[in-house]
């Protein structure tokens, strides 16, 4: 059904790169993830997010840092000393001037203490922190949606070759079923009926050759090859078992490792020194500006000059904004929590779905196998009892049938497992080191 107004999904796009070559390319399912994570838009807009970040923690500690600035200035002007109050003598003109005033001075202002400004530097410490977490999270769930749309290609690539060999295995079966007509062997339903099943894998297989075609335009887009550019896969469907883990050990090493859980505490540690920083509005902060430099009528005749001032700031009454920020710090920390919470228990169950995943894959892929080589033998024996006249084609239909379905369980079973595979590493937080190593594609 299609969806109006939802938002796209950054991670399921990318950003073109290069021009396209006449030539095909060599695409294996580690040049994909390695083009992915340089080109995906979830990556460049987790990173842009980071940039972010860190420039708002640059600007933080700016305000405990010092600040300088310099200022040259000339003047030139008249003065009407009557508007100041100033006593003069009868005949004494109020006008004074023109007169030239030259300035070469540079400002300093330093924070000395100010608890405010502190806390809210380690806030956004923890802010850059959390983005940098985020970044890794960013690229292991790119690894995963990659290397899951590798998977699906290829599993639409042997369900295609699998259709094709059906469509060939059909176009056999009625030449010989016309051959034994012929031959005054079978009876004419036999022959229609091979003919119906042939034009049925026929679309069958123009079907699945449309789906791989498309399940490659997909891969293409979220790694951002050039617009127009053709491919092929280099990698065959993969089969590399899982390195020996309990579960107890998968979720010590994911509450460890997972960069979302990590990014999810840093916003804890952000939001509690933003509360901190919040209370200290209400403190006395100490802040010390100064100036230095010459001045005088001419640049010639200017002498040096400073002042330096030390102050004090203590609040008195601030008309309910310090209570209104710790409000809304404590309501920014309760939710960061929470939300740390929730991410721990859905470390918990990624972990814990990956491996029953894996579990019931793996024993469906074992039992698919075996009912593949069972049904190819079926298929035979019923060719067999068929080309002796023994029975009609109504069994070597079916059996061409259960082939069918015997080779599709197995190509779905492969890919289940592989992505069960790639889910668990993204479930410990080791996608970008690990998947690779889990589904024996090339590095």
């Amino acid at each position: 059904m299609l969806q109006v107004g939802q938002q796209p999904n950054p991670f399921l796009g990318g950003v073109p790169s290069g021009a396209a070559s006449a030539t095909p390319i060599s695409l294996s399912i580690g040049d994909a993830i390695n083009r992915a994570l340089e080109h995906n838009l979830g990556v460049l807009t987790s990173e842009q997010a980071a940039d972010h970040a860190r420039g708002a923690r640059w600007m933080a500690l700016g305000e405990l840092l010092p600040n300088v600035n310099g200022r040259l200035s000339e003047t030139r002007e008249m003065i009407n000393l009557a508007v100041f109050g100033f006593p003069l003598p009868p005949g004494v003109p109020s006008l004074v001037g023109p007169l030239n005033v030259f300035d070469a001075r540079v400002f300093v202002t330093q924070s000395i203490f100010d608890l405010n400004q502190i806390n809210g530097a380690r806030a956004a410490a923890h802010d850059v922190a959390a983005a940098r977490y985020s970044y890794k999270s960013a690229r292991d769930l790119v690894v995963l949606v990659t290397a899951n749309l590798y998977l699906q290609a290829l599993a639409s690539s042997a369900r295609a070759d699998s259709a094709r060999a059906q469509m060939d295995t059909a176009q056999a079966l009625y030449n010989q079923a016309v051959d034994l007509r012929q031959g005054g062997l079978v009876a004419g339903i036999d022959v229609l009926r091979a003919q119906v099943q042939f034009n049925t894998e026929q679309q069958h297989a123009t079907a699945t050759a449309n789906d791989f075609e498309k399940a490659k335009l997909q891969l293409a887009r979220v790694i951002g090859l050039p617009v127009g550019q053709t491919f092929t896969l280099t990698d065959q469907v993969p089969y590399a078992p899982v390195p020996e883990m309990t579960l107890e050990q998968a979720l010590e090493r994911a509450y460890k490792t997972r960069p979302d859980y990590q990014a999810a505490l840093e916003r804890v540690r952000a939001a509690e020194a933003s509360r901190a920083a919040a209370l200290a509005t209400a403190l006395p902060s100490v802040h010390v500006t100064a100036d230095f430099g010459d001045l005088g009528l001419t640049p010639g005749d200017a002498r040096g000059t400073f002042a330096v001032t030390g102050a004090v700031n203590v609040p008195i009454f601030q008309g309910g904004r310090t209570r209104g920020r710790l409000l809304e710090a404590d309501a920014d920390l309760r939710t960061r929590r929470a939300e740390a919470d929730d991410m721990k228990a859905a470390v918990y169950y990624d972990v814990r779905t990956a491996f029953l995943d894996l579990q019931a894959t793996g024993q469906q892929l074992d039992v698919a196998a075996k009912t593949r080589d069972l049904a190819a033998a079926q298929l035979t024996q019923a060719r067999d009892r068929f080309a002796a006249g023994v029975t009609s084609n109504i069994e070597v239909v079916q059996a061409q049938s259960a082939v069918a379905l015997a080779n599709e369980q197995y190509i779905g079973g492969l890919y289940g497992y592989n992505v069960s595979k790639a889910s668990l590493a993204r479930a410990l937080g080791v996608a970008e080191e690990a998947v690779r190593q889990y589904l024996g594609g090339s590095r």
